[in-house]
């Protein structure tokens, strides 16, 4: 495997690098991984038996690992891509999906990016990693670090959801816990590699876990018969989901793979308490402010500065279409109305894009019959804090042997659901 991958580029200059050695960033931009698309076009055949296996590492000419046995993998298999009918129909929608990566091995789509970023990690000799983490990519990369052998450093903001720190400690990872936001981790992180050489695994920071994120991209074409849906609406933060299949769209277009070469529209979805992607997007601007006092029940999104954000904008802007920050009041009511209508626990990440599709339809930006497409790009149960938040009924209480009101009972769960 790893045949086709060529070398590591600069998008901000075009510049190229060895990925021989380990890379991080150039002028303080991300480098990202090319493939010599033309030799994969005459020598792989696409619906190859291989191909078809649905698992992430069946990309395997669209990945960076040299060789399999350094492979750190869960079982990553394909997530399915849901179509959310009941919720759809309330909503005027024909044609509504769910791809949920909340099925994949640690809980969220960070395990795809953790997969192939410590697979390469463990092909160049890397013993030593850290990350600053809002949530999830901590619990990843602390599970795929212990299986590899790789020592791991978790920096995270102290009010990061509990279920995320205690993954992270059940498997070995030193967690360092931080009075701030995700970028006051990243930047203690620097602090402490003079002192202790790991390699930083930031988002964006190293080359390979957009890669692993690019399946997202490649797995969504294959389910839709090798074309892309119409319209897709991703939660942001970090960005390199979004980046990934924007990544994936281009390389398959660049090896001929697509029945139909039509972009999918990429719609960048965040909480009003932090949206930066969407103020520069609206200003027109190719990079992100900073944003300030970011705040936001999705910790994933509490994102106030991306290294990536002129990949992000660059992308949303070729695909037409847009980047919008939705009100923090209604994360919760969506992650309500999901589960009751479809039984999918979404997190709170993925209520803001809900709340998103809401609005572009109603201003007709996004038509009743196009194929949308939403990631819910964690499970739910990871979130404790938020699922109490949720409004609900409460629960009656009954004793064994004593008497039930079963119809007084029924009325104040009825009574509940009208409210």
């Amino acid at each position: 495997m790893g045949a086709y991958f060529t070398h590591l580029e600069s998008p901000w200059d075009g510049t190229r690098h060895d990925f021989r050695v380990p890379q991080t960033t150039h002028a303080g931009r991300p480098l990202v991984a090319r493939y010599d698309l033309e030799r994969i076009a005459k020598e792989v055949e696409r619906d190859s038996t291989y191909y078809n296996a649905g698992c992430l590492w069946s990309f395997r000419d669209l990945l960076p690992v040299l060789d399999d046995a350094n492979i750190v993998s869960f079982g990553e298999l394909a997530t399915p891509t849901l179509q959310l009918s009941r919720l759809g129909n309330e909503l005027g929608l024909e044609n509504l999906f769910l791809k949920d990566e909340s099925r994949l091995p640690t809980g969220s789509f960070k395990s795809r990016g953790m997969s192939v970023a410590i697979s390469k990690a463990k092909e160049l000799g890397i013993t030593r990693i850290a990350v600053p983490t809002a949530g999830n990519a901590g619990g990843a990369l602390a599970a795929y670090a212990a299986r590899a052998g790789i020592e791991a450093w978790v920096f995270m903001p102290s009010d990061t959801p509990e279920v995320n720190k205690l993954e992270c400690e059940l498997v070995g990872a030193r967690v360092v816990e931080v009075e701030g936001l995700i970028s006051d981790c990243g930047a203690l992180l620097r602090e402490g590699q003079k002192v202790f050489g790991w390699f930083d695994l930031s988002t964006l920071r190293e080359p390979y876990r957009l890669e692993g994120k690019k399946t997202m991209g490649l797995e969504l074409a294959q389910h839709f018969g090798w074309r892309f849906p119409e319209v897709v609406l991703y939660p942001t933060g970090g960005g390199t989901g979004l980046i990934g299949i924007w990544k994936a769209y281009e390389e398959l277009c660049g090896i001929g793979w697509l029945e139909d070469r039509r972009a999918p529209r990429l719609y960048s979805c965040q909480s009003d308490g932090c949206a930066p992607i969407a103020r520069a997007f609206e200003r027109g601007e190719r990079t992100a402010e900073p944003w300030v006092g970011a705040q936001t029940l999705a910790s994933g999104l509490r994102v106030p500065s991306a290294i990536g954000d002129f990949l992000m904008l660059d992308a949303i802007r070729a695909s037409g279409g847009e980047a919008l920050g939705v009100r923090e009041a209604s994360i919760l009511r969506w992650m309500r109305r999901v589960g009751e209508l479809e039984g999918v626990a979404i997190c709170p990440e993925t209520a803001v894009c809900f709340e998103a599709l809401v609005r572009l339809v109603a201003a007709g930006k996004i038509a009743r019959d196009e194929e949308i497409v939403i990631f819910n790009t964690g499970a739910a149960h990871k979130y404790v804090e938020a699922l109490r938040a949720v409004d609900r009924p409460p629960s009656p209480r009954v004793r064994p042997g004593e008497s039930v009101d079963w119809r007084a009972l029924s009325a104040g769960f009825e009574r509940a659901a009208i409210g």
